[in-house]
């Protein structure tokens, strides 16, 4: 068989909290956030749940850091990574985590307050998605998309 890797990570859960964008000396954007993911159990009477911690760059931390909130349900796409270092006092520290390679929304638009306790900060864009529709953006901010409705799809080749 030939040299064969595969490193693709799927993670469906919610946010421990609010994410927070951040940049490095350099610039880039980035994001660290936890999903709290449940773990299967044989009794039904228990309940487990792993915290995974993730990290998003660039564009993906943006996005997260303008439309995700503590309890909101995320899905996350991205590649497993470790890395080791060694501290001010010569102590050596491992860390797993997922690079995030594509966020995606969970809820339906009426499951999208669950579990926010906060309203987005004041000029930020709030997206709603909806379960089978057109996304609805509330925002003044010029940048956000503009979606074409299709009052007939009939004519459509899929």
């Amino acid at each position: 068989m030939a040299n064969f890797n595969l490193n693709k990570v799927i993670l469906g859960g919610r946010l421990t909290a609010d994410p927070e964008l951040r940049q490095t000396t350099s610039g880039i954007p980035v994001c660290s956030f936890t999903v709290a993911v449940n773990r299967r159990t044989s009794s039904e009477n228990s309940q487990q749940a792993d915290f995974i911690t993730c990290q998003a760059w660039r564009q993906t931390a943006e996005f997260l850091s303008r439309y995700f909130r503590k309890g909101s349900s995320i899905c996350v796409i991205g590649s497993i990574q470790t890395r080791t270092w060694t501290d001010q006092n010569n102590q050596k520290h491992y860390a797993t985590e997922v690079v995030a390679d594509e966020i995606n929304f969970v809820d339906s638009k009426g499951e999208s307050s669950v579990g926010r306790q906060s309203a987005p900060s004041a000029g930020a864009s709030q997206y709603t998605p909806e379960s089978y529709g057109t996304p609805s953006f509330s925002s003044q901010n010029a940048d956000a998309p503009r979606f074409e409705d299709i009052p007939n799809d009939d004519d459509l080749p899929f």
